[in-house]
């Protein structure tokens, strides 16, 4: 394939791709420039949407818009373009996180293109999932995705996973008196309408069941607990937690963090997974850091998902393309 230069309504096209990306809360922190001389998208980051409590370093902004890079590369793949991508090309503007050019037809990024039907077929699941073990087979190949943008993923097990379980407990009952948590979440959730109608936030009917039972750390998004017509479910008793870590802990590894978990969860939409984010523990500091690899005792923990075999989750909202996205010459 030999791609012409994108019309304004493929360059469009390509953005939707790109934030169909998750975000913390679905803030959706990001916005796009695309410049037509240049064949490049700069992907830049909109801390009006930070949430200055539960990420006040801006970490989890930064993995949203990670993911939002891997998208769109995946997209420009997929249309038969080379994605050149640059990470923090601009240390003065340190709203502008990325740029993505489209070098020419596809060549060395070409095994993304087939992530693409699993992008808009993605979305986090808060129901149970199956007791059923994933294999080591998939296990390695997700792990895999995750080496390709220089990240690692690890899943937990025995001692080490019921040490992260407990500090998911330590971390909820925190949230539950804290008031800045509060804040932020009530921020981004509201009734069905509200958030369909501002295409931004978690609605309710992606809330899933509350917890009943079981082990799988699961955020409860209903105020405090009550939403009309909620059920209540077991969820699983031997969750599997996978964790994306990388070496270092500064902004470019939270990008690459971003593109390594997306990458993780395209695939594992094609091999059937499902999952859902846990990131409770990771909004304290002092309990982010036991989540590390405990064989070497380094690396830092940048995203924990839940992953198995459960229904596919209900597609939030998205802001239209004509709010995040500017077409300069």
């Amino acid at each position: 394939m030999n791609p012409t230069a994108p019309s304004d309504e493929e360059t469009a096209a390509l953005v939707r791709d790109a934030v169909a990306a998750p975000s913390m809360h679905n803030a959706q922190p990001w916005r796009f420039r695309y410049l037509r001389r240049a064949r490049t998208f700069d992907v830049l980051a909109d801390f009006e949407r930070a949430m200055p409590h539960s990420d006040p370093h801006a970490r989890a902004l930064h993995l949203g818009c990670g993911a939002a890079v891997l998208n769109l590369r995946v997209a420009t793949a997929h249309e038969g373009w080379s994605p050149e991508t640059t990470l923090l090309p601009d240390l003065a503007d340190r709203t502008h996180v990325a740029s993505v050019r489209l070098a020419g037809p596809a060549s060395g990024e070409h095994e993304l293109a087939p992530l693409y039907p699993a992008i808009h077929q993605r979305h986090s699941s808060r129901d149970p999932f199956e007791e059923r073990q994933i294999s080591e087979p998939l296990r390695e190949e997700l792990a895999a995705a995750a080496h390709a943008e220089g990240a690692t993923l690890t899943f937990p097990t025995a001692w080490h996973l019921q040490e992260i379980l407990e500090l998911f407990q330590e971390a909820e009952a925190r949230n539950l008196t804290d008031p800045g948590s509060g804040q932020d979440l009530a921020r981004w959730t509201g009734d069905s309408a509200s958030v369909e109608a501002t295409g931004e936030g978690v609605p309710a009917y992606a809330y899933g069941p509350r917890k009943r039972g079981g082990k799988a750390p699961m955020r409860d998004f209903g105020p405090g607990g009550r939403v009309a017509e909620r059920d209540a479910a077991e969820f699983e008793r031997n969750p599997q937690l996978a964790l994306v870590g990388t070496v270092h802990d500064r902004p470019e590894d939270w990008l690459r963090a971003g593109q390594a978990m997306e990458r993780v969860l395209l695939l594992a939409t094609l091999l059937g997974l499902s999952a859902s984010f846990a990131t409770q523990p990771l909004e304290w500091t002092d309990l982010r850091w036991p989540l590390r690899d405990p064989s070497t005792g380094t690396g830092f923990t940048q995203v924990v998902l839940r992953v198995g075999y459960g229904p596919a989750g209900p597609g939030a909202p998205r802001r239209p393309v004509s709010q995040v996205l500017d077409i300069e010459p």
